[in-house]
């Protein structure tokens, strides 16, 4: 069973940009192993939630993504 999982910080994407990333996942999985993937591929959209995240040791928030200090 392929699985995809995304982390996203939270409210930064659409409801219509979760669905397109799970169909084109999906699609790239069928590409790849074949149509009989495409039923047992597993796309998990996770948000996290402000702050709950860093890289190099520092937190990062929405507004830091953003360009706000």
């Amino acid at each position: 069973m392929p699985f995809a999982g995304f982390k996203v910080p939270a409210g930064t994407i659409t409801q219509a940009h979760k669905k397109e990333i799970i169909e084109r996942t999906t699609d790239l999985f069928a590409d790849i192993y074949g149509e009989r993937a495409r039923a047992t591929t597993v796309v998990l959209v996770d948000e996290v939630v402000d702050g709950g995240w860093g890289v190099g040791g520092n937190v990062l928030t929405a507004d830091m993504l953003n360009g706000e200090s």
